[in-house]
């Protein structure tokens, strides 16, 4: 990065905000009312949004300054007269829904994809924008899913290349410790860093974006196409040093 500071920041929220599906700490929080723009572009549903990151604000808390993207930039909302405001969504249709997890289910017994002894909660996950598998279900712990990724991460990306192959008019991805995401072909992270760029008229080059996985290959990689610059981090407490420097 250069000493430029920028006049919007884009967060990852697994792995970089918070710890993967847990929530975002309070103080965390208080740091991110500080910036003068902050967007939150995950993987994870509105649900799970308001479930891990919402809940650390205070009750009352003005967010104006927040834009949250969902499924990857499938979906943007911003906090306007008190509540949330869709801006766009790409939502499925329920045809294509069915389509995507009927062939997800199909290629997952087709490459005789390892099944994990135990689960906790869905693994196939209809978020609206964003159809997304999960080897140990949504609601896995960190630690059984870090473990899994150890083990199967090649059966992962092995997977998400057949999908691929099978779903050409989607983008397929990686994304997380064990998780593939399902969107409209292009839709990305980089679809919503050029939508958030249009809402709000700032240049891309005066956007910064924050992430754990920027590395070749990793769930925010797909950003560096867009020319904004990236910092990368390895958790949440690197994050806090990032922003407390952008505030000071």
């Amino acid at each position: 990065m250069t000493d430029t500071k920028p006049r919007a920041v884009i967060f990852d929220l697994d792995g970089t905000l918070a710890e993967s599906k847990q929530p975002m700490t309070p103080a965390m929080a208080e740091l991110l009312v500080q910036l003068p723009l902050v967007a939150v572009m995950t993987g994870a549903g509105w649900a799970q949004i308001e479930k891990q990151f919402l809940s650390a604000f205070p009750v009352g808390t003005n967010l104006s300054n927040v834009y949250i993207f969902p499924d990857n930039g499938a979906q943007c909302f911003i906090y306007k007269d008190g509540a949330w405001s869709e801006q766009y969504s790409m939502v499925f249709s329920p045809e294509e829904a069915s389509h995507i997890t009927t062939v997800l289910i199909n290629e997952i017994e087709e490459v005789n994809f390892p099944q994990p002894a135990e689960t906790w909660g869905k693994q196939i996950e209809n978020r609206g924008a964003q159809i997304s598998f999960s080897a140990l279900g949504q609601q896995a712990p960190l630690e059984a899913k870090k473990q899994w990724r150890a083990e199967h991460d090649a059966d992962r990306t092995y997977l998400r290349d057949v999908l691929a192959e099978k779903l050409p008019n989607y983008s397929v991805r990686t994304g997380g410790e064990t998780t593939i995401d399902i969107t409209k072909k292009g839709i990305t992270k980089a679809y919503g860093i050029q939508r958030f760029s249009e809402l709000t008229s700032i240049p891309v080059s005066d956007m910064v974006y924050v992430g754990d996985a920027l590395q070749e290959g990793g769930n925010d990689s797909v950003v560096i196409e867009t020319g904004v610059r990236t910092q990368a981090v390895s958790g949440p407490q690197e994050t806090v040093v990032f922003i407390e420097q952008l505030i000071s």
